[in-house]
């Protein structure tokens, strides 16, 4: 080969002294910002380990990482072509909107001849760019903690499936890099209330919560972590039992749920979730009480606490539990989901009797 990459090391070496050298055969990209720069970026420099390198600009919009805004490296890279770059300024400008050929044409620019310029600079179309562009800031939205629904709607995606299904690889790692480990596989699953995110094993589910959970994305990566498993999409048996089990729970069916558990969190968590699953369906308790049934009457909070940290959603009917003044307390799915869930219960068994 005429030019090898140079190693992570050398090119981090050049990325702190601002050697322009290189500029042109690798970009850093920063795993703490998500952002990626040329390497004369004037910004303050990462920290290594927080450091990646990639050859192509393609590579890092694909792997999830947005073009910073100081050194604008698409700009710089595409500044030869006065269309590349009218169509890179347009989507700064706009950079959640859904761009189409349509949009391009009224730039005054012949869709054919920006591909084909886009393709030869960067290894992928504009619409291809401009689409990475919007999932970037859905994930920035997703981490500052607003609703799938909002995001959803900040990048331009109509169809809520389509979009879960993108940002479930953000979440994940490729497969590539997890040879040797232990897969989970995700999956979402509908109801009428919601989409729900069912994450499991071959033998066993460890995660059940609805999409717009604020807690989701952490709660994915605490799982990770404490499993040292990679997740994927897909589906391993359990989540298909647990969703025919679900569909035939909204379908006011009240037979129980069968599907195998993983057990997390600590001995006293675990013996609280037992607890939450004795609970039968129509009827609902206090912390309290379940504090007093398992002789333990003085730790009301930590019942409290280790029901709010239940990430299997309605298999553990968390949903089951209210205030001692027999009000709705606070639920992750949402109160109106709460209550739903609760007068649908109690008709379920009204209708059985």
């Amino acid at each position: 080969m005429l030019f090898e990459r140079p190693s992570d090391d050398l090119l981090y070496e050049a990325l702190v002294a601002r050697d322009a050298s290189y500029e042109g055969f690798a970009w850093a990209a920063v795993k703490t910002t998500g952002i990626f720069c040329r390497l004369t970026c004037p910004a303050r420099k990462p920290k290594r380990e927080n450091t990646s390198f990639f050859e192509t600009i393609a590579e890092c919009m694909e792997a999830g990482f947005r073009p910073c805004s100081r050194c604008r490296p698409m700009l710089k890279f595409g500044e030869a072509d006065p269309m590349v770059t009218r169509l890179l300024s347009a989507l700064d400008t706009e950079p959640f909107r859904r761009w189409s050929e349509e949009d391009v044409v009224l730039l005054g620019i012949d869709p054919s001849t920006a591909r084909r310029a886009f393709k030869r600079q960067f290894g992928m179309s504009f619409l291809e760019i401009a689409r990475l562009r919007r999932m970037g800031k859905a994930a920035e939205t997703l981490k500052e903690g607003a609703s799938v629904l909002d995001a959803q709607l900040d990048a331009g995606y109509e169809s809520g499936s389509g979009f879960r299904s993108a940002v479930t690889k953000l979440f994940g790692a490729a497969p590539a890099n997890l040879r040797d480990k232990t897969l989970l596989r995700a999956d979402w699953i509908e109801t009428p209330i919601g989409p729900m995110m069912a994450i499991a094993d071959q033998h066993s589910l460890h995660l059940l919560e609805f999409a717009e959970r604020k807690a989701l994305p952490a709660e994915i990566r605490k799982l990770q972590k404490f499993t040292g498993s990679g997740i994927v999409m897909g589906r391993h048996p359990p989540i298909d039992q647990i969703e025919a089990e679900l569909k035939a729970y909204f379908a006011g069916e009240d037979l129980g749920f069968k599907t195998r558990l993983a057990g997390h969190g600590s001995p006293f968590q675990r013996q609280v979730l037992k607890a939450l699953r004795a609970i039968p369906a129509g009827v609902s308790t206090t912390y309290g009480a379940v504090a007093a049934s398992l002789n333990l009457p003085s730790s009301t909070r930590a019942v409290a606490g280790a029901n709010g940290a239940n990430q299997i959603a309605i298999v553990i009917p968390c949903h089951r539990l209210i205030g001692a003044d027999g009000s709705l307390t606070g639920y992750g799915g949402g109160l109106w989901r709460k209550r739903w869930l609760l007068e649908h219960e109690r008709r379920m068994v009204v209708g059985k009797g």
